[in-house]
């Protein structure tokens, strides 16, 4: 018996448009934007909100043809937000979803998790949904960006933990990001069929070391994977695998016909990013930081990425992507991973056990196996 616990970040965001303007009377290189109508791109829909959306209406209609009569749009307006939500998921949704659109088993599951999510207060809807605040101009310089501190020093940024034990019946909580769940789900399966009295929560809505460290400390979960640089102080792990980080423009882009791209060429590259909101923005960020690449300016930031790869195939700029999501740009025609002189560091994968949870039946046992 399984449940689902499933969580999105939201947001509407507004960009301006920053003047350029010559610095000591010294020629500035011209950014690498051959698409120059893109520059400060708003991206004013909702795609995490829509995305779902039109998943449950899916799952309701039964069809294509039928979701698309009942949300009067085309058929080819749900494949393409149905494709951008299955590239962030890392796993498809349906089997021939042009046809009888049966749901794979990630794809019941996830529905199942969109049920729980119904049930959670709609007040919380509304405020993910607010539009942030604009932010005010600030006439001093701005400072460099420091290495954002979400996946190196959880131990700092956590209270104590607390001596309360997780109810002995309780089902087991196993707390991932998607995409990892995606990962270890045939695993997962083969282990709820040979145990089927234990029960297991999914939990898809922890990203980092931080977000799984609060999980942990507050008992709603008993296993979490995350994602991190490195082993984070005071959460201890152990090392999964490592996805890789890669930079992605279009095929026509300079960039991507260069043989060595090196990072005084990517400062002058603008960047497409997924939503600031989104929770694998900061480990992104935190990894490119790292790897001391600073990009351009950004000049699109959303979640669906259909506009994300319309925009790279146009050559907007370049973009950031790691595990299944680089897999599948890396496939795509009109569009190449960088050349980079010097590679960007690896995100690891790292599996944490609540140590007040070992005693419960399944629990190292369930942890175990997801290893293998």
């Amino acid at each position: 018996m399984r449940s689902y616990i499933y969580g999105w970040a939201v947001t509407i965001n507004i960009f301006v448009q920053h003047p350029r303007r010559p610095i000591d009377g010294k020629c500035v290189r011209t950014p690498l934007n051959p698409a120059s109508s893109l520059f400060y791109r708003s991206a004013m829909t909702n795609p995490s909100l829509r995305q779902l959306d039109i998943f449950a209406q899916m799952v309701a209609a039964g069809s294509l043809s039928r979701c698309a009569q009942t949300l009067g749009v085309s058929s080819a307006v749900i494949e393409r937000d149905m494709a951008s939500l299955e590239m962030r998921l890392g796993y498809r949704l349906f089997d021939d979803i042009r046809g009888a659109a049966r749901l794979t088993p990630a794809g019941r599951r996830t529905a199942q998790a969109m049920t729980l999510l119904a049930q959670d207060d709609p007040e919380d809807w509304a405020e993910e949904a607010a539009p942030a605040p604009t932010p005010q101009p600030d006439p001093s310089p701005a400072p460099p960006p420091a290495l954002p501190e979400l996946l190196l020093d959880a131990d700092a940024q956590l209270p104590s933990l607390p001596a309360a034990l997780p109810p002995a019946n309780r089902a087991i909580i196993l707390a991932t990001p998607a995409p990892v769940f995606g990962h270890f789900q045939d695993a997962l399966t083969a282990f709820e069929a040979a145990n089927d009295d234990i029960a297991i929560t999914l939990d898809l809505s922890v990203q980092s070391a931080v977000e799984a460290a609060r999980a942990i400390e507050s008992l709603r979960a008993d296993i979490a994977y995350f994602y991190a640089l490195e082993e984070p102080a005071g959460l201890p792990s152990r090392y999964g695998w490592s996805e890789q980080v890669n930079l992605y423009a279009g095929a026509d882009h300079p960039l991507a016909r260069a043989g060595s791209v090196s990072r005084g060429d990517l400062t002058i590259t603008p960047q497409l990013a997924v939503d600031p909101r989104n929770g694998l923005r900061p480990i992104i960020d935190a990894a490119l930081a790292r790897g001391g690449a600073r990009l351009g300016p950004v000049m699109l930031e959303t979640d669906n990425m259909f506009d994300i790869i319309t925009a790279l195939r146009e050559g907007a700029g370049c973009f950031a992507a790691f595990g299944p999501m680089a897999r599948d740009l890396g496939r795509m025609s009109g569009i190449r991973r960088l050349a980079l002189d010097v590679p960007l560091p690896a995100i690891e994968v790292r599996q944490t056990v609540n140590e007040r949870s070992l005693s419960r039946p399944g629990v190292q046992a369930l942890a175990d196996f997801l290893f293998l």
